[in-house]
């Protein structure tokens, strides 16, 4: 399943069911809900939440391999993961959009 966050400042985001369920946690709604809003009120909260979860994993150490036969393969799969910081960019960057006009941002 997708979510797709709508917003009448800016064009449709749509995200994965796994990225968007951790997205919604960082902010306080229930990923669960089949349809949500955040209210103008809330942006500046929602802003706030993600920036210090991009913040608190960029801080946290990177797991280590236990052994060198898996740092190649550790090395490639660390180049193909997006992280948290990468995520929330589109979300932010709608959120940001949307309390600028006034507009609430729904999925």
């Amino acid at each position: 399943m997708a979510y797709k966050f709508k917003s009448r400042a800016t064009a449709d985001l749509i995200m994965l069911d796994a990225n968007a369920r951790k997205l919604l946690e960082i902010i306080g709604k229930s990923p669960d809900d089949a349809q949500g809003i955040i209210t103008v009120e809330q942006i500046p909260a929602a802003i706030a939440a993600l920036e210090a979860a991009a913040e608190q994993e960029h801080l946290q150490p990177k797991a280590q391999p236990e052994d060198e036969s898996q740092d190649e393969d550790a090395e490639s799969a660390s180049h193909d993961n997006v992280g948290l910081a990468q995520r929330v960019v589109p979300l932010i960057d709608m959120l940001r959009r949307s309390v600028a006009e006034g507009k609430d941002v729904t999925w």
